[in-house]
């Protein structure tokens, strides 16, 4: 007898757990009309904030912020089209895949996106144009939101804080600097940035000459990673 109501008890608190979480999410809200029904994920002040999942009349999957659509996601609609990329504000903004379903099959429309309108193909990948001095480097997209490129500098896995006589210049943008990061913001692209340092050597023996010349053609905010 003790054993049943144990367990009667067990479900009827699962019952309630349950009514509550359902009852939180419901509470969270996502301000895109055509999936707002129906929310699960990360919450903020009552909006839909980080990882979630929103149902409605259409499906999306992905990053939110402030209720909406934003980062990286996958949004269904009801007639079986499919987007995958970058959203900013509830808008396709970014780099993206359309797969428009059709009768005769499906047509995929790869590229730029700014608020949900198609710009074009995929642009070129950043290319390095000349290297002095640097053992590797990385390019890596932030995001879509504004137009940016910050450099760091590396030695021996952490960064190098000593850049003698460091010359920067750009096609585009304005210089800025923030923390130990460099580069140029409110860019153009493309864009083409080159750099030049004297620093040390990893055993500290001599100095070098640096220089990392490259070019970046799809907008975004860029982190750019120099290593020597």
């Amino acid at each position: 007898m003790l054993k049943h109501l144990s367990l009667g008890s067990l479900v009827l608190s699962m019952v309630i757990l349950l009514t509550f979480t359902l009852s939180a999410q419901n509470k969270c809200k996502v301000l895109v009309k055509e999936i707002s029904a129906q929310y699960h994920g990360k919450c903020r002040n009552g909006l839909a904030q980080g990882k979630g999942k929103a149902e409605g009349i259409d499906v999306y999957t992905g990053h939110f912020k402030d209720g909406y659509p934003d980062g990286k996601g996958t949004y269904v609609w009801a007639n079986g089209d499919r987007y995958t990329g970058e959203w900013e504000h509830g808008k396709r903004s970014g780099t993206g895949e359309l797969t428009l379903h059709m009768a005769e099959g499906d047509s995929t429309l790869k590229g730029l996106w700014k608020d949900d309108k198609y710009l074009g193909p995929p642009p070129p990948k950043p290319e390095v144009l000349y290297k002095s001095s640097v053992e590797r480097y990385t390019f890596q997209k932030i995001g879509a939101s504004r137009n940016r490129v910050l450099i760091d500098v590396y030695q021996n896995g952490s960064r190098n804080p000593v850049l003698d006589d460091l010359m920067i210049s750009s096609t585009s943008g304005t210089k800025t600097f923030v923390s130990n990061s460099f580069g140029y913001e409110f860019v153009e692209f493309p864009v083409t940035i080159k750099v030049i340092y004297y620093t040390f050597s990893k055993l500290h023996t001599q100095k070098m000459y640096v220089k990392f010349e490259f070019t970046i053609s799809e907008p975004g905010d860029w982190r750019v990673a120099i290593f020597n």
